[in-house]
């Protein structure tokens, strides 16, 4: 490429910045774990298995409180008549240690014999205890007898809460996403696809960055008229955006396992997959009524500008350029869903390639040292994902939109909550992009022609 268009252009090559700063991804992900072939499974898995002990614990605490209340006064025998021979619900402590027993009995039954994946059992057995303990509380004269009063209610009832946080916050939340896991795991071992973008020369009034041979180190011509990683962080800074870039063509080429989530009125819809080691990643598949190169210099190639339409970023500033294909970008995105999600910042990887009929720009999280993690924003991180534009092979005036997200935002967000949230967030952003093109002067005058 000539030196004066690749000046022009250069200091604009992004790492991605846009909403996949906001709401982008975790680990990076080496190849070889892409697609791990499915191990044996564990009868019951680790975080349930610790589940059954609490739910253990908690019958045997019970058991060993009411049983030092039956020594506070007189003889343990003549306690126990009074307590259960003698049964009395307002004075006695016995329904207590029974309600401990119910808990245990059902809990057991359904989460270790059974193995219910289901929260309908726990509900049931803090429903009860809740309602029996505060009926209990109110008629009884439990509270006038001695301390046991106050420890033995307040304690069978926090415990049975912690019980239904633990099952439903822990355990069926983890076990779901090593199941989703799993069964990527077995569909990717069994149904590795080949990747759908054949590599192609860069062509087109944009500027395209050029492609290294696969395995080779060199990212420089004979001329010597591009840029290539030197240093060892350079080079690793080109390894990471390659294998980001191999993650979002898997999930490319695997299109058919996509399961739909919604869609908008414009026709823009939503897919997810679950990837091994990464969890559910959300993919945006819009049609546009605009050339493939404007969406390509607009989304990938001038992110700085994208500040100034896509209100959900504040910052993106690239801190390097690694070489043609690769640079690094800082990106802070703007508070989210009225505020209960604060600004995150981002440290990106990114690289930008040209293949047939199709840009793509793949990335993930990396470190830089001109931006270590401060305390002013929360540091999320990013991993496999980027945006694809494809031509259209009959109608070069429109063009396809695709956008890979996978994110974890760090910070104690609940994982539902932002879940929920990235169809409405991926929505949003294909509204503020059509406005950005509809406003272009080139689309302008072509409308008007």
């Amino acid at each position: 490429m000539p030196g004066g268009e690749y000046g022009e252009l250069g200091g604009s090559l992004p790492a991605i910045a846009s909403l996949n700063a906001s709401y982008s991804t975790t680990l990076s992900l080496p190849s070889p774990y892409l697609f791990l072939p499915p191990t044996e499974r564990k009868a019951i898995s680790d975080v349930r298995r610790t589940f059954c002990l609490f739910v253990t614990f908690d019958l045997l605490f019970i058991s060993l409180l009411w049983i030092i209340e039956l020594n506070i006064s007189n003889t343990i025998w003549e306690n126990l008549e009074k307590e259960v021979v003698l049964y009395n619900f307002k004075s006695s402590f016995f329904d207590i240690l029974l309600l401990a027993v119910f808990r245990f009995l059902c809990l057991q039954v359904g989460y270790a014999a059974f193995k219910l994946k289901h929260w309908w059992v726990i509900a049931i057995t803090t429903l009860v205890t809740s309602a029996f303990l505060v009926a209990k509380v109110i008629v009884s004269n439990l509270l006038t007898q001695n301390a046991f009063g106050y420890v033995l209610p307040i304690t069978s009832f926090v415990v049975a809460w912690l019980e239904t946080w633990f099952l439903d916050f822990k355990v069926l939340t983890q076990e779901a996403e090593d199941e989703r896991a799993y069964l990527a795991a077995v569909n990717a071992a069994c149904e590795r696809a080949p990747m759908i973008y054949p590599r192609a020369v860069s062509d087109g009034q944009f500027y395209s960055p050029p492609e290294s041979v696969a395995g080779s180190e060199e990212d420089l011509d004979e001329e010597g008229l591009g840029r290539r990683a030197v240093t060892a962080q350079e080079k690793e800074y080109v390894r990471q955006g390659k294998e980001a870039m191999s993650v979002v063509e898997q999930i490319l080429s695997q299109e058919d396992n996509w399961k739909y989530e919604k869609n908008n009125d414009m026709g823009d819809s939503v897919y997810t997959l679950e990837i091994p080691f990464h969890g559910k990643t959300f993919i945006l598949k819009a049609f546009m009524q605009c050339p493939a190169e404007l969406v390509y210099q607009e989304v990938i190639l001038q992110p700085e500008k994208m500040v100034l339409w896509n209100k959900t970023v504040s910052v993106c500033q690239i801190l390097q350029r690694v070489d043609d294909n690769t640079m690094v970008s800082y990106d802070v995105s703007s508070g989210a869903a009225g505020g209960v999600v604060s600004a995150r910042d981002f440290v990106n990887v990114r690289r930008v390639e040209r293949k047939r009929d199709c840009y793509l720009s793949a990335g993930m999280a990396t470190d830089h040292d001109a931006k270590p993690p401060s305390g002013r924003y929360v540091r999320g991180e990013n991993g496999p994902g980027g945006f694809v534009v494809l031509k259209s092979s009959s109608n070069p005036s429109v063009c396809t939109f695709i956008w890979v997200l996978n994110t974890d935002l760090k910070g104690r967000l609940p994982r539902y909550l932002i879940h929920q949230s990235l169809a409405a967030t991926m929505f949003e952003f294909m509204t503020h992009l059509r406005q950005r093109i509809a406003d272009l002067p080139s689309v302008r005058s072509h409308l008007h022609t």
